[in-house]
């Protein structure tokens, strides 16, 4: 008799995953922080449809663009992520093996939804298998009782959640901030990516830069190189590559060996706002004693606008009252 899939299911900020590896991503996650990256490593590979078509002609920007270019990238940024919290979508999480010939050891793809207080996510496929109608309907009415609680302001569980999670937004803002000022930008081309123009801007990791934490230290780590849309000041493609060993807890706690590299795709998903695509990761390290390798994609789609709490959960109780269930492949 064949097994249902286990469906996931759980509030987190972000995907399961430990302490050490949230450590990780953040230092690979670095330089796009200040003109964007938000987490995956990749080899130099690109398709018939991601081509750059250099302009040879153009001329780079001035230093005070530049300046004003960053600022208004940082506060884009700030933007993006405040409307992140507003949004549902798909994840395709693939995990691979190295080499020439990878083969594939994990493939699931989740429903992330916002709840005020992190994401709730729900196992929609795992190896090929779609979960099962009665597991997805669970873990829905999960969703359901945790955004309920959240539209409670005085509910002390309700309480803790936002609290946590207005601290990890305020954290997210300061390393975006702080990584303005962690790099020097040199412009290197012009380039038309997905058929947007956009600057090319190389970000080394700047000597007086001053860490106050341990995520801003492992900025001094990492070099990246960005493709800024010109007509939008967003990021529309980032590289990041570790440079030297990032070590965390003094070492105890783990380590990212040089050589990481992480790549980001990004695309405007309404108005004024960029979301990631895609993302991929190509590193190693060593998480305790214990020596790890990632070799993980991840691919986003079908962004929806579903709100606040309270605006959710109209939409996640109009859906179970429905009993239609949900199609993962649009």
């Amino acid at each position: 008799m064949a097994v249902g899939p286990r469906v996931e299911r759980g509030m987190s900020s972000k995907p399961a995953i430990s302490t050490v590896h949230c450590a990780l991503l953040a230092a690979l996650i670095a330089p796009a922080a200040a003109l964007w990256l938000s987490a995956a490593p990749a080899h130099r590979q690109f398709s018939a449809t991601q081509v750059m078509h250099a302009n040879p002609s153009a001329q780079p920007p001035s230093d005070t663009e530049i300046r004003e270019r960053t600022e208004r990238l940082a506060d884009n940024q700030h933007h993006d992520d405040d409307e992140l919290e507003l949004y549902e979508h798909i994840e395709h999480n693939i995990d691979r093996t190295s080499g020439p010939n990878p083969r594939t050891l994990d493939d699931r793809v989740y429903r992330i939804g916002p709840t005020g207080g992190g994401t709730f996510k729900i196992l929609l496929r795992d190896q090929g298998m779609d979960a099962t109608p009665a597991d997805y309907h669970r873990a829905l009415q999960s969703w359901e009782a945790i955004l309920e609680m959240m539209t409670r302001p005085d509910d002390p569980k309700a309480k803790t959640a936002y609290a946590k999670y207005q601290k990890r937004q305020h954290d997210r803002a300061e390393f975006v901030d702080a990584a303005k000022n962690a790099y020097i930008p040199k412009w290197l081309r012009r380039e038309t990516w997905h058929g947007r123009e956009c600057d090319v801007f190389e970000l080394e990791p700047n000597p007086s830069f001053h860490s106050r934490s341990m995520f801003q230290e492992a900025l001094t780590h990492i070099a990246a190189d960005i493709w800024v849309d010109r007509d939008a000041d967003q990021i529309a493609h980032a590289e990041a590559r570790v440079t030297s060993d990032v070590s965390f807890g003094g070492g105890v706690f783990g380590k990212l060996y040089r050589g990481g590299v992480v790549s980001i795709d990004q695309s405007e998903i309404a108005p004024g706002i960029w979301f990631p695509t895609r993302e991929q990761y190509d590193f190693a390290g060593r998480k305790f004693l214990f020596p790890f390798e990632q070799h993980h994609i991840i691919e986003f789609s079908r962004y929806h606008r579903i709100g606040p709490p309270a605006e959710a959960l109209v939409a996640v109780r109009d859906e179970l009252a429905s009993g239609k269930p949900f199609i993962t492949d649009p």
